[in-house]
């Protein structure tokens, strides 16, 4: 269990999306930004987008509060479908080994935080503190990075970073060669917020490659920076 100080810095509220990690309530929605990308031809970087509300309804209360509980749950559907689609990609896979600069409570194998709880698929289902993500030793110490293994090689389209405290500290995601060579796919703003995945796409890389690196900042965001799972996106041909 994680010491109480953790806990309330996880949790302290969002202020101008900017402070750390917090609960997320069923009417919260993410959203996008535009972040900086590298110099290479990848796109920028996107959450999932958060389903179109439509106007509010006039007239009474009730019917007010009516229009505003059928917007959260068409939201909430729309959110759900999403996750769904992206943990059924065929093109997509998750890490099956996984490396960190550092974990909470120098946390190994399958213990709480440690650097294994970013393989397999997302088992975190809400925003907030948990055991079953990744986190660094310390908050706001700066960068911090995973270093991740996949089942086989593919040439790679997409990488998608589900995140699930402290969001929005992505600093730069790369992708590794078959000979150990790093290349930057993507690197600037993280739009990310609540529980969401920072979706990173970029041209088909010329190489196969079987090995992803995720680095934060962990000093932009303030609080604990917590990842769930990270897949990678791509095809054999």
């Amino acid at each position: 269990m994680k010491i109480h100080s953790k806990l309330i810095l996880c949790f302290l509220p969002l202020v101008l999306l900017s402070a750390g990690c917090k609960k997320k309530s069923s009417t919260d929605e993410t959203s996008t930004a535009n972040p900086v990308p590298a110099s290479t031809n990848a796109a920028p970087a996107t959450t999932v987008p958060a389903a179109s509300a439509p106007s509010a309804v006039p007239g009474s209360a009730e019917a007010g509060a009516s229009a505003a509980e059928t917007t959260a749950k068409m939201a909430a559907a729309e959110w759900a479908l999403k996750q769904d689609e992206i943990k059924t990609d065929p093109n997509g896979q998750w890490a099956i080994q996984a490396a960190a600069s550092s974990t909470y409570n120098d946390a190994q194998g399958a213990a709480g935080w440690s650097a294994n709880q970013v393989t397999g698929a997302p088992n975190v289902d809400k925003y907030g503190d948990n055991g079953n993500a990744w986190a660094p030793k310390t908050p706001d110490s700066g960068i911090e990075w995973l270093d991740l293994k996949y089942p086989r090689p593919v040439h790679a389209t997409e990488v998608r970073v589900r995140e699930s405290c402290g969001s929005g500290a992505v600093i730069k995601v790369e992708v590794y060669d078959q000979q150990g060579a790093a290349h930057a796919v993507w690197q600037g703003n993280d739009p990310t917020t609540e529980l969401n995945y920072l979706i990173v796409k970029f041209p088909k890389t010329t190489f196969k490659t079987d090995r992803v690196k995720v680095t934060l900042a962990t000093n932009v965001i303030p609080g604990w920076n917590e990842i769930d799972a990270v897949q990678l996106v791509g095809t054999d041909q």
